[in-house]
Protein backbone atom coordinates (compact mmCIF):
# COMPACT_ATOMS: atom_id res chain seq x y z
CA UNK A 1 0.00 0.00 0.00
CA UNK A 2 1.17 3.56 -0.61
CA UNK A 3 1.17 5.30 1.84
CA UNK A 4 0.15 9.28 1.90
CA UNK A 5 3.06 11.99 3.07
CA UNK A 6 3.29 14.95 4.77
CA UNK A 7 6.66 16.88 5.83
CA UNK A 8 8.23 16.30 9.12
CA UNK A 9 8.96 20.07 10.54
CA UNK A 10 7.75 23.51 9.17
CA UNK A 11 10.05 25.76 6.73
CA UNK A 12 9.98 29.11 5.46
CA UNK A 13 11.52 30.79 2.86
CA UNK A 14 11.16 34.48 1.43
CA UNK A 15 11.25 36.09 -2.24
CA UNK A 16 9.56 38.56 -4.48
CA UNK A 17 6.01 38.71 -6.21
CA UNK A 18 6.55 38.44 -9.41
CA UNK A 19 3.59 40.61 -10.23
CA UNK A 20 3.24 42.49 -7.12
CA UNK A 21 7.00 43.08 -6.66
CA UNK A 22 6.50 42.85 -2.60
CA UNK A 23 8.88 40.84 -0.03
CA UNK A 24 7.12 37.59 0.39
CA UNK A 25 7.22 35.02 3.65
CA UNK A 26 6.34 31.61 2.80
CA UNK A 27 6.06 28.81 5.44
CA UNK A 28 5.44 25.45 4.81
CA UNK A 29 3.32 23.22 7.75
CA UNK A 30 2.94 19.65 8.31
CA UNK A 31 -0.97 18.50 8.12
CA UNK A 32 -2.77 15.52 9.40
CA UNK A 33 -3.63 12.48 7.29
CA UNK A 34 -7.15 13.56 4.90
CA UNK A 35 -6.51 17.26 5.73
CA UNK A 36 -5.07 17.65 1.90
CA UNK A 37 -3.13 20.63 0.42
CA UNK A 38 -4.22 23.98 2.77
CA UNK A 39 -3.29 27.75 1.87
CA UNK A 40 -3.84 30.41 4.39
CA UNK A 41 -2.60 34.03 4.29
CA UNK A 42 -1.43 34.94 7.55
CA UNK A 43 -1.41 39.04 7.01
CA UNK A 44 -4.92 38.59 7.08
CA UNK A 45 -7.23 39.61 10.61
CA UNK A 46 -8.62 36.87 10.50
CA UNK A 47 -6.84 33.56 8.53
CA UNK A 48 -9.16 30.36 7.07
CA UNK A 49 -7.83 28.03 4.99
CA UNK A 50 -8.97 26.93 1.46
CA UNK A 51 -8.59 23.70 0.18
CA UNK A 52 -6.98 23.09 -3.03
CA UNK A 53 -9.83 22.20 -5.40
CA UNK A 54 -10.28 22.77 -9.39
CA UNK A 55 -13.25 24.88 -8.34
CA UNK A 56 -11.50 27.07 -6.15
CA UNK A 57 -9.48 28.83 -9.39
CA UNK A 58 -10.45 32.75 -9.53
CA UNK A 59 -8.21 34.00 -12.00
CA UNK A 60 -5.95 32.10 -15.22
CA UNK A 61 -4.84 34.90 -17.26
CA UNK A 62 -1.13 35.02 -16.17
CA UNK A 63 -0.79 32.65 -13.68
CA UNK A 64 -2.90 30.15 -11.47
CA UNK A 65 -5.07 32.17 -8.79
CA UNK A 66 -7.01 30.72 -6.04
CA UNK A 67 -9.27 32.30 -3.36
CA UNK A 68 -12.32 32.94 -2.10
CA UNK A 69 -14.62 35.80 -0.48
CA UNK A 70 -12.22 36.77 2.40
CA UNK A 71 -8.60 36.36 -0.03
CA UNK A 72 -6.64 35.55 -3.14
CA UNK A 73 -3.19 33.99 -3.29
CA UNK A 74 -1.04 34.40 -7.22
CA UNK A 75 1.39 32.20 -8.71
CA UNK A 76 0.56 28.90 -6.58
CA UNK A 77 1.31 26.63 -9.93
CA UNK A 78 4.97 26.25 -9.20
CA UNK A 79 4.71 25.54 -5.73
CA UNK A 80 1.47 23.01 -6.20
CA UNK A 81 4.16 21.48 -9.31
CA UNK A 82 6.99 20.86 -6.71
CA UNK A 83 4.35 19.21 -4.13
CA UNK A 84 3.52 16.77 -6.70
CA UNK A 85 6.75 15.83 -7.64
CA UNK A 86 7.40 15.79 -3.87
CA UNK A 87 4.41 13.01 -3.70
CA UNK A 88 2.85 15.49 -0.97
CA UNK A 89 -0.76 14.89 0.39
CA UNK A 90 -1.13 16.82 2.89
CA UNK A 91 0.50 19.94 4.09
CA UNK A 92 -0.56 23.88 4.90
CA UNK A 93 0.86 26.85 2.67
CA UNK A 94 1.32 29.91 4.53
CA UNK A 95 1.78 32.97 2.89
CA UNK A 96 2.07 36.66 4.20
CA UNK A 97 0.49 38.22 1.42
CA UNK A 98 -1.51 38.29 -2.08
CA UNK A 99 1.16 36.09 -4.21
CA UNK A 100 3.62 32.73 -3.68
CA UNK A 101 7.08 34.20 -4.51
CA UNK A 102 8.22 33.47 -7.52
CA UNK A 103 11.95 32.43 -6.72
CA UNK A 104 14.02 31.74 -9.86
CA UNK A 105 10.98 31.51 -12.13
CA UNK A 106 11.15 27.34 -11.68
CA UNK A 107 10.03 25.01 -9.35
CA UNK A 108 13.20 23.99 -8.06
CA UNK A 109 13.79 26.41 -5.07
CA UNK A 110 10.56 24.92 -3.95
CA UNK A 111 11.75 20.98 -4.17
CA UNK A 112 14.03 21.55 -2.31
CA UNK A 113 12.25 23.89 0.54
CA UNK A 114 10.33 20.43 0.49
CA UNK A 115 12.57 18.07 1.35
CA UNK A 116 14.73 20.53 3.71
CA UNK A 117 11.70 20.05 5.94
CA UNK A 118 12.29 16.36 5.54
CA UNK A 119 9.25 13.86 3.86
CA UNK A 120 7.34 11.01 6.06
CA UNK A 121 4.92 8.80 5.60
CA UNK A 122 1.63 8.79 7.23
CA UNK A 123 -0.95 5.60 8.17
CA UNK A 124 -3.44 6.04 5.85
CA UNK A 125 -3.39 4.77 1.92
CA UNK A 126 -2.89 7.59 -0.65
CA UNK A 127 -5.27 8.19 -3.29
CA UNK A 128 -5.26 8.30 -7.19
CA UNK A 129 -7.10 9.79 -9.67
CA UNK A 130 -7.22 7.05 -12.17
CA UNK A 131 -8.57 7.86 -15.78
CA UNK A 132 -11.02 5.59 -16.82
CA UNK A 133 -12.64 7.22 -20.29
CA UNK A 134 -11.18 9.95 -22.56
CA UNK A 135 -12.43 13.69 -22.01
CA UNK A 136 -10.84 16.89 -23.94
CA UNK A 137 -11.80 20.46 -23.77
CA UNK A 138 -10.70 22.85 -26.83
CA UNK A 139 -10.74 26.53 -27.16
CA UNK A 140 -9.87 26.88 -31.07
CA UNK A 141 -7.23 25.26 -31.82
CA UNK A 142 -5.78 24.73 -28.49
CA UNK A 143 -6.78 21.60 -27.09
CA UNK A 144 -6.21 19.77 -23.48
CA UNK A 145 -7.10 16.31 -22.88
CA UNK A 146 -6.83 12.95 -20.66
CA UNK A 147 -7.09 9.32 -21.68
CA UNK A 148 -6.36 6.37 -19.90
CA UNK A 149 -2.61 5.42 -19.60
CA UNK A 150 -0.97 3.15 -17.01
CA UNK A 151 1.74 6.04 -15.62
CA UNK A 152 1.38 9.67 -16.14
CA UNK A 153 2.62 11.19 -18.79
CA UNK A 154 2.42 14.69 -20.02
CA UNK A 155 2.56 15.06 -23.46
CA UNK A 156 2.81 18.84 -24.78
CA UNK A 157 3.40 21.23 -27.84
CA UNK A 158 3.68 25.11 -28.00
CA UNK A 159 3.38 26.97 -30.94
CA UNK A 160 4.81 31.01 -30.62
CA UNK A 161 5.85 32.99 -34.20
CA UNK A 162 9.09 34.05 -32.80
CA UNK A 163 12.74 33.70 -33.79
CA UNK A 164 13.70 31.67 -30.71
CA UNK A 165 11.17 29.29 -30.91
CA UNK A 166 12.15 26.16 -32.88
CA UNK A 167 9.84 23.50 -34.01
CA UNK A 168 12.33 21.00 -33.04
CA UNK A 169 11.90 22.61 -29.07
CA UNK A 170 8.14 22.87 -29.20
CA UNK A 171 7.28 19.34 -28.11
CA UNK A 172 8.14 17.37 -25.34
CA UNK A 173 6.24 13.96 -23.75
CA UNK A 174 7.18 12.94 -20.03
CA UNK A 175 6.68 9.82 -18.27
CA UNK A 176 6.70 10.79 -15.22
CA UNK A 177 7.20 6.98 -13.60
CA UNK A 178 10.19 6.63 -15.59
CA UNK A 179 11.91 10.16 -16.43
CA UNK A 180 12.74 12.57 -13.50
CA UNK A 181 10.81 15.28 -12.67
CA UNK A 182 13.83 17.12 -11.22
CA UNK A 183 16.75 16.79 -13.66
CA UNK A 184 14.03 17.22 -17.06
CA UNK A 185 11.45 19.71 -15.91
CA UNK A 186 12.32 21.22 -12.34
CA UNK A 187 14.66 24.10 -13.10
CA UNK A 188 12.57 25.10 -16.08
CA UNK A 189 11.89 28.87 -15.76
CA UNK A 190 8.88 31.19 -16.76
CA UNK A 191 9.24 33.13 -19.58
CA UNK A 192 7.64 36.70 -21.74
CA UNK A 193 8.36 39.06 -24.11
CA UNK A 194 9.58 42.31 -23.11
CA UNK A 195 6.44 44.19 -24.86
CA UNK A 196 4.03 42.10 -22.94
CA UNK A 197 6.31 42.97 -19.87
CA UNK A 198 6.14 46.69 -20.67
CA UNK A 199 2.40 46.25 -20.51
CA UNK A 200 1.99 44.50 -18.17
CA UNK A 201 4.22 47.17 -15.83
CA UNK A 202 1.84 50.14 -16.99
CA UNK A 203 -1.11 48.07 -15.41
CA UNK A 204 0.77 47.76 -12.43
CA UNK A 205 1.55 44.19 -12.88
CA UNK A 206 4.56 42.19 -13.50
CA UNK A 207 6.69 44.67 -10.74
CA UNK A 208 8.77 41.85 -9.53
CA UNK A 209 9.79 40.10 -12.93
CA UNK A 210 13.39 40.30 -13.94
CA UNK A 211 15.90 38.51 -15.83
CA UNK A 212 16.89 37.00 -12.47
CA UNK A 213 13.36 34.83 -12.21
CA UNK A 214 12.16 34.85 -15.70
CA UNK A 215 13.29 34.15 -19.59
CA UNK A 216 12.56 37.24 -21.35
CA UNK A 217 12.54 38.11 -24.91
CA UNK A 218 12.58 41.03 -27.15
CA UNK A 219 11.20 40.74 -30.87
CA UNK A 220 14.19 38.70 -31.98
CA UNK A 221 16.21 36.83 -28.90
CA UNK A 222 16.49 35.59 -25.39
CA UNK A 223 17.64 38.98 -23.51
CA UNK A 224 19.30 36.72 -20.50
CA UNK A 225 22.92 36.77 -20.90
CA UNK A 226 23.26 32.84 -19.41
CA UNK A 227 20.40 31.72 -22.88
CA UNK A 228 18.86 28.61 -21.84
CA UNK A 229 18.97 25.53 -19.30
CA UNK A 230 17.59 23.53 -21.89
CA UNK A 231 17.28 23.65 -25.45
CA UNK A 232 13.67 23.17 -24.80
CA UNK A 233 13.22 25.14 -21.73
CA UNK A 234 9.82 26.80 -23.09
CA UNK A 235 7.90 23.99 -23.66
CA UNK A 236 8.99 22.12 -20.32
CA UNK A 237 8.43 25.00 -18.42
CA UNK A 238 4.70 24.87 -19.66
CA UNK A 239 4.97 21.14 -18.40
CA UNK A 240 6.14 22.52 -14.66
CA UNK A 241 2.88 24.69 -15.05
CA UNK A 242 0.50 21.86 -15.79
CA UNK A 243 1.71 19.32 -13.20
CA UNK A 244 0.95 22.28 -10.48
CA UNK A 245 -2.49 22.83 -12.39
CA UNK A 246 -3.32 19.24 -12.43
CA UNK A 247 -2.20 18.69 -8.87
CA UNK A 248 -5.39 20.92 -7.71
CA UNK A 249 -7.29 17.89 -8.04
CA UNK A 250 -5.22 17.01 -4.97
CA UNK A 251 -4.09 13.72 -5.58
CA UNK A 252 -2.03 12.27 -8.06
CA UNK A 253 -2.85 11.38 -11.81
CA UNK A 254 -3.12 7.86 -13.65
CA UNK A 255 -3.43 8.75 -16.83
CA UNK A 256 -1.65 10.73 -19.84
CA UNK A 257 -2.47 14.63 -20.19
CA UNK A 258 -1.92 16.14 -23.75
CA UNK A 259 -1.58 19.73 -24.59
CA UNK A 260 -1.73 21.86 -27.46
CA UNK A 261 -1.09 25.30 -26.85
CA UNK A 262 -2.57 25.34 -23.42
CA UNK A 263 -2.80 27.13 -20.28
CA UNK A 264 -4.07 27.56 -16.96
CA UNK A 265 -7.42 28.54 -17.90
CA UNK A 266 -7.31 25.01 -20.21
CA UNK A 267 -6.02 23.32 -17.96
CA UNK A 268 -8.70 24.56 -15.58
CA UNK A 269 -11.35 23.84 -17.52
CA UNK A 270 -10.44 20.14 -18.71
CA UNK A 271 -10.33 19.91 -14.49
CA UNK A 272 -13.89 20.75 -14.12
CA UNK A 273 -14.75 19.05 -17.05
CA UNK A 274 -13.37 15.71 -15.38
CA UNK A 275 -14.91 16.05 -12.34
CA UNK A 276 -18.34 16.69 -13.41
CA UNK A 277 -18.35 13.45 -15.42
CA UNK A 278 -17.68 10.91 -12.83
CA UNK A 279 -17.60 8.11 -14.82
CA UNK A 280 -14.61 9.08 -16.38
CA UNK A 281 -12.29 8.80 -13.44
CA UNK A 282 -12.15 6.80 -10.21
CA UNK A 283 -10.22 7.63 -6.78
CA UNK A 284 -8.08 4.39 -5.99
CA UNK A 285 -5.39 3.41 -4.17
CA UNK A 286 -2.76 1.84 -5.73
CA UNK A 287 -2.59 -1.70 -3.87
CA UNK A 288 0.82 -3.39 -3.98
CA UNK A 289 -1.21 -6.69 -3.14
CA UNK A 290 -3.07 -6.30 -6.57
CA UNK A 291 -1.10 -7.85 -9.51
CA UNK A 292 -2.23 -5.50 -11.90
CA UNK A 293 -1.05 -2.40 -9.84
CA UNK A 294 1.95 -3.34 -8.08
CA UNK A 295 4.20 -2.44 -11.61
CA UNK A 296 2.32 1.05 -11.20
CA UNK A 297 2.87 0.92 -7.38
CA UNK A 298 6.47 0.10 -7.87
CA UNK A 299 6.84 3.07 -10.96
CA UNK A 300 5.64 5.39 -9.01
CA UNK A 301 7.39 4.66 -5.39
CA UNK A 302 10.63 5.44 -7.76
CA UNK A 303 9.17 8.92 -8.93
CA UNK A 304 8.27 9.79 -5.40
CA UNK A 305 11.73 8.86 -3.87
CA UNK A 306 13.81 10.49 -6.48
CA UNK A 307 15.00 12.73 -3.85
CA UNK A 308 16.41 10.64 -1.91
CA UNK A 309 19.29 9.21 -4.52
CA UNK A 310 22.92 10.39 -4.48
CA UNK A 311 22.24 12.69 -7.47
CA UNK A 312 19.61 14.13 -6.55
CA UNK A 313 21.12 14.59 -3.80
CA UNK A 314 24.00 16.43 -4.67
CA UNK A 315 21.85 18.75 -6.95
CA UNK A 316 19.93 19.93 -3.73
CA UNK A 317 22.93 20.75 -2.00
CA UNK A 318 24.12 22.85 -4.62
CA UNK A 319 20.43 24.86 -4.89
CA UNK A 320 21.01 24.43 -1.11
CA UNK A 321 23.85 27.08 -1.30
CA UNK A 322 22.59 29.15 -3.98
CA UNK A 323 19.05 29.82 -2.57
CA UNK A 324 20.69 30.69 1.26
CA UNK A 325 23.81 31.97 0.70
CA UNK A 326 23.54 34.55 -2.47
Amino acid sequence: MILQRTISNSVSTTGVGLHTGEKVTLKLHPADEDQGIIFTRSDKENPIQIQVSPFIITETKLCTTIGSDQFKISTVEHIMSALSASGIDNIIIDVNGSEIPIMDGSSIAFIHLIKSAIIKEQKKPKKFVVINQLIEVKDGDKLAKFEPYKGFIIDFMIDFPHPAFNDGDSHVSIDFFKDSYINDISRARTFGFMQEVEYLRTNGLARGGSLDNAIVLDEYRILNEDGLRYSDEFVRHKILDAVGDLYMLGSPIIGKFTAYKSGHELNNKLLRALVENPQSWSLENLDINDVEMTELAKNYLSMANEFNNKKAEKLQWFLFSYLFYC
